[in-house]
């Protein structure tokens, strides 16, 4: 509980400023502090947008840099982000963000899988702010249940958040089942890579990097309602060779057989207690992930990016990077009847093989 004087907030338009106290706030796990804060924002006439994107969803930026650094536990981490959807809820319900509906219908919904709600959150909120009937569900929605949803509500279009690139071949289906009931699709986030790539693969009907943009293009372009041949699977030819199917079934064994072999290949491994083991194994079951998702999208570079990433999170918690390649070339030797899988895996080694390495063997 706040057991401080309220801070003088920042002259209208500040909201660097802004952000930063409520940063203190979300950091102190205080709830009533941060609530408090935005409240204020808005008596004073701050607008509802903006204390959303310029102010919130900047904190909650800060929050999974914080966390990819070590410099705040998961625990944390869970606690900040519940923090903020609070404020987000205490911003709806102002008297400054109740807006008429002048728009269509929309459904908003992160695919089946993906936990990160807040981004889609926030896109429902700021939908309703320019005069949207917005239906949000929420997180982790089966696409059965979202395509009933759509048959009862008769939605105009459907926005779809993953954040989650190993959520891609879920989030294909959900594109695939709405246009097939005659539904456009925009998604977003960091799950469609870099300037959206993977959402023209996979046949979303448009695509937007924030929320903000996300609202502007939905009120510039009306999304046509996709013809029921819009998509199909057969979009991807390279799924005929079966190495997505294969890999992704068999994660759990390539796991095992990659842990086991990994005390000969790399040697300090002998000496983890079991919790060492245990998030070893994790590590290792989201790198077939990757792998399998890379093998979905025929992409390497989503696999890379993903190690890359890998790495500066294994250095920020002390465990050495020189811990990866092992893995990857056990992989390689498991997988090695499977041509794309074998060229993405070595493409990973190469990214880590030629980063700089400091003298006690992380990435520089």
């Amino acid at each position: 509980m706040s057991t401080s004087t309220p801070p003088r907030l920042p002259r209208t338009g500040d909201t660097e400023q802004t952000a930063e106290l409520l940063w203190k706030a979300v950091s102190a796990a205080d709830e009533y502090a941060a609530t408090e804060l935005v409240l204020r924002l808005l008596d004073e006439g701050t607008d509802p947008e903006s204390v959303l994107l310029d102010v919130i969803a900047q904190v909650q930026g800060r929050v999974g840099e914080e966390w990819a650094a070590n410099r705040i536990s998961v625990a944390q981490e869970h606690a900040a982000t519940a923090i903020n959807e609070r404020a987000v809820t205490a911003v709806s319900t102002h008297s400054a963000a109740r807006t008429a509906v002048t728009r269509g219908r929309i459904t908003v919904a992160c695919v089946d899988g993906e936990w990160h709600g807040l981004p889609a959150r926030l896109l429902a909120e700021v939908l309703k702010l320019r005069g949207w009937q917005v239906d949000y569900l929420g997180a982790q929605v089966p696409t059965p249940h979202l395509i009933g949803h759509l048959h009862s509500t008769r939605a105009d279009v459907v926005a779809l958040s993953s954040s989650i690139a190993t959520r891609l071949p879920t989030a294909h289906a959900a594109i695939t089942a709405c246009q097939a009931v005659g539904v456009p699709v925009l998604v977003g986030g960091a799950a469609f890579g870099p300037e959206g790539r993977y959402a023209k693969l996979l046949g979303a009907d448009a695509w937007a990097p924030d929320a903000r943009t996300a609202a502007g293009h939905l009120a510039q372009e009306r999304l046509p309602r996709p013809a029921s041949d819009h998509q199909r699977f057969d979009d991807l030819p390279h799924l005929g060779d079966q190495e997505y199917t294969m890999v992704a079934r068999n994660s759990a064994t390539l796991v095992r057989s990659v842990l086991t072999g990994l005390e000969d290949a790399f040697p300090a491994m002998r000496a983890y207690s079991e919790l060492q083991r245990e998030r070893t194994a994790q590590d290792l079951a989201h790198i077939v992930d990757f792998l399998a998702t890379a093998l979905y999208l025929d992409d390497e570079d989503l696999f890379t990016r993903f190690i890359a990433w890998t790495a500066q999170i294994l250095v920020a918690r002390g465990v050495p990077a020189r811990s990866l390649p092992p893995a990857l070339d056990l992989l390689d030797r498991e997988l090695k009847d499977f041509p794309r899988a074998v060229r993405i895996l070595r493409a990973g080694t190469h990214a880590l093989t030629t980063a700089p390495f400091t003298a006690a063997g992380n990435i520089a």
